[in-house]
């Protein structure tokens, strides 16, 4: 995801993270988002979604992600955690000693320096000590058009999901790029430079070149840069956004930002997490191997989805095109089990208990022409299975056949085996 080049960045980026993960959903349905987020299931960046367009419409949660904000906040208003294994917030002036604060002028003093030979206009920038974290931008111009660029500087938890995502290559089934190259230097540095798009859906082709930086110890530095004026709305002004790969890697390591990052302010207190007594999630791999031996005789697997929990995907071909078959298995759904299956949900109990709903709809809500069918069952013991095809080989490119490779009778054996019980781990102490 980008980071947005302007002051309200954080917000936008959770609608766009909502929009991504959800494509249309009615308002019941995204009321238990909410509901999944305060059982601690937080948002995915990818679109790791199972979703059912139209008046029946939902958008499921994937675990262990979790949002990033633009100064490496969790979306509570608290920094994420630091180095030093504390959070703060987001007034705390408290806690261990800190270099003396970066502020937003000097911040745009390393930009311009950094930046080649051009002509600066719609400076922004915040200091060190801002509450909403350390932040500047420009709009440049080097003689080949006008290009909005950013940068945002915070802190991950060193190894965790937040700095993963931030520095692994996404799937090309959810996010389309042209170039993503990730390295990791000196000190146990990793650097991932990602040449893609501002809309996945690529319904405007305005490009979005990022180069994230992540130290060992959970130092983050994220530029982003656009080939128009500003990120959305604005017409494309060149074919490419101004720095090259080299150009960004240059730009991005250079130790001013990872001192301004030092300045950010960390509190001495440290906000211990509650234990998780939650069932741990089912592993991807698992999944996908589960689903591949469930599929109907003659389709034949010609890509899946790589490391995760609770989700996976294969896609399949029948030799009439490929077809993307996408499925969530989540335990300890039983508090939504009413508002997904109960009266009016057109869900049917099995003679073993399991409710099972099915559904046929648009696959998208841009006009594209997908299809997508689902089947959703739950369990007596709350266990959640969904399973989805399209016509289509991804959630991002346009219709490869006319329907889905499955159809709803074989997407409800599959969603409905006892198999999908025998995957469940026992839950943690």
């Amino acid at each position: 995801m980008s980071v947005e080049h302007r002051d309200d960045q954080f917000e936008d980026r959770l609608g766009a993270a909502l929009r991504n993960a959800g494509g249309a959903f009615d308002a019941d349905r995204a009321a238990l988002v909410v509901g999944g987020e305060s059982r601690g299931r937080r948002l995915r960046m990818r679109r790791r979604t199972a979703v059912v367009s139209g008046a029946a419409a939902i958008a499921l949660v994937g675990v262990g992600g979790a949002l990033v904000a633009p100064w490496g906040g969790d979306g509570t208003g608290r920094r994420a955690v630091g180095a030093g294994g504390t959070t703060v917030g987001p007034g705390d002036a408290t806690g261990t000693a800190t270099p003396s604060p970066v502020t937003g002028a000097q911040l745009l003093a390393t930009l311009k320096e950094l930046l080649p030979e051009g002509v600066l206009s719609k400076e922004s920038s915040r200091g060190t000590d801002s509450k909403r974290g350390p932040y500047v931008s420009a709009v440049f111009d080097d003689g080949k058009g006008a290009a909005a660029l950013s940068v945002s500087l915070g802190r991950v938890e060193p190894g965790s999901g937040q700095a993963r995502q931030a520095t692994d290559c996404p799937d090309t089934a959810f996010v389309p790029y042209d170039d993503c190259a990730r390295s990791t230097l000196p000190g146990g540095t990793v650097l991932r430079i990602l040449k893609g798009y501002e809309y996945p859906d690529r319904r405007v082709d305005t490009k979005l070149w990022t180069a994230d930086l992540v130290t060992a110890d959970g130092a983050r530095v994220s530029v982003s840069e656009w080939n128009s004026a500003a990120e959305k709305g604005a017409p494309i002004s060149r074919p490419e956004p101004p720095l090259s790969g080299s150009q960004l890697k240059t730009f991005v390591t250079d130790p001013a930002w990872l001192k301004a990052v030092n300045a950010i302010p960390e509190a001495a207190e440290v906000e211990t997490p509650p234990a998780s007594s939650q069932t741990p999630g089912v592993e991807s791999g698992t999944i996908v191997t589960t689903l591949s031996g469930l599929l109907p005789q003659g389709l034949q697997v010609v890509g899946k989805s790589g490391d995760g929990t609770e989700y996976g995907y294969v896609v399949v071909d029948d030799g009439k095109g490929k077809s993307f078959v996408q499925i969530n298995v989540q335990p300890n759904m039983k508090d939504i089990e009413d508002q997904l299956f109960g009266p009016g949900s057109g869900a049917v109990t099995m003679p073993d208990g399991v409710k099972v709903v099915v559904r046929e709809g648009p696959g998208d809500d841009k006009g594209k022409g997908l299809v997508m069918r689902t089947a959703d069952a739950i369990w007596p013991d709350g266990l959640r299975v969904v399973v989805s095809a399209f016509n289509s080989a991804s959630q991002i490119t346009g219709p490869t056949r006319t329907n889905p490779a499955l159809t709803l009778d074989q997407l409800k054996t599959i969603a409905t085996d006892s198999k999908w019980q025998g995957l469940q781990p026992p839950p943690s102490n």
